[in-house]
């Protein structure tokens, strides 16, 4: 695969507390000089990145794709710990308003510790996005891990309800990690089993 073949679809800048260092100048010149096509910005329930990573690649032939990597509770309002990353990308204007609501709800309206917002938030602002299954704590690959895999397959229906089949990919990741290595040929099998599209994402040491 040549370097520009590759997308890079979730990543975290320095706005993603202490989970990102990335600076959005830096991301975009390296997308730029391995002649990327794209590059997303899906901090953690948080949008600040969005404009400056917008700014950036003007010019430089390099796409941005604005998105987020939000936390979902089951309720939002409930002073509850337990919550699940999704990714979430914009796939037009409308979902880029989307995104901005869900952001900034989940600060106004779901903050516990975290921007939380839950599935009612995401049926109201579902146009214009595209979901990702999510990382290792995403509700997916979470039931995979703890070996519920009849609650892997009812989470990832539960996208496809919401978002709609077609807007929703598996997310495979490979960061060396034992659980990542046991689980990714279980994603990868529900996704082929089902039909879905995956995306990969792989770290290499």
């Amino acid at each position: 695969m040549a370097p520009s073949d590759f997308v890079h679809l979730h990543v975290h800048s320095e706005y993603s507390i202490l989970d990102g260092a990335c600076r959005i100048p830096d991301l975009v010149a390296r997308a730029a000089e391995f002649e990327m096509a794209a590059v997303s910005l899906t901090d953690h329930g948080s949008m600040a990145g969005a404009v400056q990573l917008w700014q950036k690649t003007r010019g430089t032939g390099v796409k941005p794709v604005i998105g987020c990597e939000v936390y979902v509770a089951n309720d939002r309002r409930a002073h509850e710990k337990g919550n699940a990353h999704l990714t979430l990308l914009a796939a037009d204007n409308a979902g880029y308003s989307n995104l901005i609501k869900l952001s900034s709800l989940g600060y106004l309206e779901g903050y516990y510790y975290k921007p939380r917002v839950d599935w009612e938030l995401l049926e109201t602002h579902k146009d214009g996005l595209i979901a990702l299954s999510g990382c290792l704590s995403g509700r997916v690959c979470r039931a995979l891990e703890e070996n519920r895999l009849t609650d892997a397959e009812g989470e990832l229906d539960r996208l496809t309800q919401t978002f709609g089949r077609d807007n929703v990919y598996v997310e495979l990741q490979n960061a060396h990690l034992d659980v990542q290595a046991r689980i990714l040929p279980q994603l990868t099998q529900l996704a082929a089993s089902v039909g879905f599209l995956s995306v990969a994402f792989l770290w290499h040491a």
